[in-house]
């Protein structure tokens, strides 16, 4: 087994799939072999966590570059098992195997065991090293921002101020996609979160400042019959401060959905010379801004 411990935290955005992709690629191991523990600095590195969308971005890169040089030391130990040059051999399915021909030479297992149990067994002058830990941190800037586009089609009515989203749609520009399945879904999610933004959401106080929705029995948050389609596409332009080149997805959507509901809003309400701008956009603020009411 391959085991990566990492500081970015699994908060449901899909970190450990992602981590065990690119430690398997890394490393040349099949992906039922990488074992991912995140989430505890008792026993992980310590980090900046997933804050800013830096799962893929900050924690991949430290786990592809901890992977590359595994990989690297995995072969020191076989070149000197075999008596081989270390150019000679690669890792690829869970095996040391000619670098020309593929013909398997060692079992990963084996190599552990010997490296682990039996180094007296290896030359006097050298010593196996199978543990690996990279940090990486962006120099230009914190953060790797991503590049997109949203639309939204509603229909608003002007009786009651409703409106209902009939589709969405958004063009993301998250460098490097490691997962494409995960990133489509971080991305409606965050589309979701940015309607529920624009059109739900909304702390409501009494005149002694008393909330009076704190529970989600009062509290509205958007529900998958309220949701439209939402169309997900990607235009991948890798960012060049990292290796692994990606810039993360998790607050793309969010960012960019109340806008283009916003304007999609607006543009309904153009011919009635009216005109919202403060979220959440309620029924009772769109009639308002008719003139209804």
């Amino acid at each position: 087994m391959v085991t990566c411990m990492v500081s970015v935290t699994e908060q449901g955005q899909g970190t450990e799939a992602v981590f065990a992709q690119i430690a398997a690629t890394a490393v040349g191991v099949t992906l039922d072999r990488v074992r991912v523990i995140t989430g505890d600095t008792g026993t992980t590195p310590y980090g900046g966590g997933t804050w800013a969308s830096r799962g893929a971005g900050i924690g991949g890169e430290c786990v592809l570059q901890s992977g590359k040089e595994l990989r690297s030391r995995i072969l020191d130990v076989a070149a000197a098992i075999l008596k081989t040059d270390k150019a000679e051999l690669d890792v690829a399915r869970n095996e040391i195997v000619s670098k020309v021909s593929g013909e398997p030479r060692l079992e990963l297992s084996e190599l552990g065991r010997v490296a682990y149990f039996r180094p007296d067994t290896l030359p006097m002058d050298f010593q196996s090293e199978l543990m690996v830990t990279r940090h990486y941190t962006p120099r230009g800037y914190g953060f790797a921002f991503t590049n997109g586009i949203q639309a939204s089609l509603v229909e608003v009515d002007v009786e009651t101020g409703f409106v209902k989203l009939l589709k969405h749609w958004c063009v993301e520009d998250c460098g490097t996609v490691i997962n494409p399945m995960l990133v489509d879904e971080q991305v409606r999610g965050g589309v979701v979160q940015g309607i529920g933004a624009a059109l739900y959401e909304h702390c409501l106080y009494g005149p002694e400042g008393q909330l009076l929705n704190g529970n989600l029995a009062d509290y509205l948050v958007p529900m998958a019959g309220e949701m439209p389609d939402i169309v997900v596409g990607h235009v991948s332009t890798p960012t060049k401060t990292s290796e692994l080149g990606a810039k993360g997805a998790g607050e793309a959507g969010t960012a960019g959905a109340p806008g283009a509901v916003m304007n999609a809003i607006n543009d309904a309400l153009a011919p009635f010379n009216a005109r919202v701008t403060a979220q959440p956009f309620t029924p009772e603020r769109i009639l308002k801004a008719l003139g209804r009411i």
